[in-house]
């Protein structure tokens, strides 16, 4: 069962409003900074929080233009650098000098850019399903339909469409929990009318993004910059977005670096999945006697 949160709402250095919700007491040794992917909200660490250890604190965030936070009337700032000082501004907000970050997909690159900026704030990370090279397969698919999604008329509707979009990545997910993932990726307005808890400007960003040699070269550097903080990776058995063999790569480049694979999934893992809550509650547990 989900513990009750508690709601963040904070500034980011050019004004806007952002929202984040804490679950677990304020005094933790350690805290847990979690980041969504490109579509998603702050909801999408629900089920992964019910699953994990109560003691430590998680703080779950809705970056610019997703869920609770203010949309950015220039989409061109909807980019992960961004995104990151956002990041460090929240944890000035409330006072937390260091924190462990679990980041999704796009929320794992975001953690990247922090324990570079910032490497003595970063008590470890957790990478779920991104890594240096991100497959082109993956990412077209991605663009295929961020931002573009067909309106839903419904909340019944709202759950076909994500079943539709992701019913490959989780061919095992119980009938009944589409529409808990619905209710995680959509929104109800005043009207009643049900709509894409995004702004479909983020979409911009992704046109940026040109996989092959030079952006494989400039994420391996960034990747490199994580050396100093301890590494575990979760990775969709069938993932179209990491590869196994990235994957790998990954862990034999990085002295300090575990990979846990959850199998029969694709992108990303939803993280309450026996193997990917085993792996990170012993990762916690371990970063938690070092804070």
């Amino acid at each position: 069962m989900l513990p009750d949160g508690t709601d963040i709402h904070w500034t980011s250095p050019d004004g806007l409003t952002l929202y984040a919700k804490a679950y677990g007491p304020e005094d933790a040794r350690l805290t847990v900074l979690c980041l969504h992917g490109l579509t998603r909200n702050h909801q999408d660490f629900e089920p992964m929080i019910a699953a994990l250890p109560r003691h430590h604190r998680y703080i779950a965030v809705d970056v610019r233009g997703r869920g609770k936070s203010a949309y950015d009337p220039k989409p061109d700032n909807y980019q992960p650098p961004v995104y990151a000082r956002d990041m460090f501004a929240l944890l000035d907000t409330l006072g937390i000098a260091r924190a462990a970050l679990i980041g999704t997909s796009m929320g794992g690159l975001i953690s990247l850019l922090m324990a570079r900026s910032a490497p003595k704030r970063v008590a470890g990370i957790v990478l779920n399903d991104v890594g240096p090279v991100v497959e082109k397969a993956g990412l077209a698919r991605i663009g295929s339909y961020a931002g573009k999604v067909a309106p839903v008329t419904d909340w019944e509707s709202a759950a076909a469409a994500v079943k539709t979009l992701q019913g490959a990545a989780f061919p095992d997910m119980p009938e009944g929990r589409w529409m808990d993932f619905a209710r995680r990726t959509y929104k109800e307005l005043p009207s009643g009318e049900v709509v894409l808890a995004y702004d479909p400007g983020i979409a911009r960003s992704l046109g940026k993004v040109k996989p092959g040699p030079v952006t494989n070269f400039i994420l391996w550097r960034l990747f490199a910059a994580s050396r100093k903080a301890p590494l575990l990776i979760i990775r969709g058995e069938t993932s179209d977005i990491l590869s196994a063999g990235t994957a790998e790569m990954m862990v034999r480049r990085h002295p300090d670096a575990r990979l846990a694979t959850v199998p029969r999934v694709g992108h990303a893992p939803i993280l309450d999945e026996p193997q990917a809550v085993s792996a990170i509650s012993d990762f916690l547990s371990r970063l938690e006697t070092t804070a």
